[in-house]
């Protein structure tokens, strides 16, 4: 059959219509993906250990404005004192730890929903008093008698970590007290209570100029993963589950890492 101008241009037209329609379909198919991550509210309940603290409290504003309707809440503490709450039936829709081993009182309980993620890392530093007026300058010079030395509870992953160096160099420390999360040891500087403690270089580097950070080799064998997981029953899974991967993204890591944290 034979197609005439006439109709060559009514079938054109019939066509730039369809093509109009899918490219109008897939547009707003996407709009509508768009507008429902959007569409998350409510409150996103996170549990995350101390020396997360200043890195999570900017994720979560940066949430709250990329998602208008939604609230983050924090309970910041000793890694293992969250797990005990969580597993003891505390809600609570996302838990971050500072260590494998803490992350997995909660998993052996089952109480998680998605499998732990390591999404950063940390290493210990030493922090002194401004200027360093003892002089630290290694891991065995906390030993002398007359300084007066912070450690976490080695129930904590700081504790734990900070035991594991001083093993490692066949070092026996006795402290002035032990702390129940890293910012309790840091704070024992800060306000001169102390000479010296064993943080995360993340703490040291947040407390600005309050205290002095000391780098020692001995950290490099007690870095400390910090696994991040959906927890079980989370009362708002679907913002819990936009939260982890903020964290996760490039976004979140450069914060994170701006923070001190070491890439995973």
């Amino acid at each position: 059959m034979q197609v005439t101008g006439a109709s060559a241009a009514a079938l054109l037209a019939l066509g730039a219509c369809s093509s109009s329609d899918d490219s109008s379909s897939a547009t707003s198919g996407s709009s509508a993906s768009a507008s429902s991550s959007d569409q998350l509210s409510g409150t996103v309940t996170v549990f995350a250990a101390a020396s997360l603290k200043e890195s999570f409290t900017t994720l979560g504003e940066e949430f709250e404005k990329a998602h208008p309707g939604t609230k983050v809440t924090f309970s910041f503490g000793g890694s293992d004192t969250l797990a005990a709450s969580i597993t003891g039936g505390a809600p609570a829709d996302v838990f971050a730890s500072a260590s494998a081993k803490t992350m997995a009182i909660v998993t052996d309980a089952k109480d998680n929903a998605t499998e732990p993620v390591t999404f950063v890392r940390n290493q210990l530093e030493i922090a002194t008093l401004p200027g360093n007026p003892d002089e630290i300058a290694s891991l065995k010079d906390l030993t002398d008698a007359d300084l007066k030395v912070v450690l976490c509870d080695e129930a904590v992953p700081c504790g734990a970590a900070a035991q594991k160096a001083l093993d490692a160099s066949a070092l026996k420390l006795t402290p002035v007290s032990y702390e129940e999360d890293v910012k309790a040891a840091l704070n024992k500087v800060v306000l001169k209570e102390a000479d010296a403690a064993v943080v995360y270089q993340t703490d040291v580097k947040a407390a600005g100029d309050k205290v002095e950070g000391v780098d020692f080799p001995e950290s490099a064998d007690a870095v400390n993963d910090y696994p991040i997981a959906l927890l079980k029953d989370a009362p708002n899974a679907e913002a819990a589950e936009a939260f982890i991967a903020l964290v996760r993204s490039a976004e979140g890591q450069k914060v994170l890492t701006e923070a001190g944290f070491l890439q995973p």
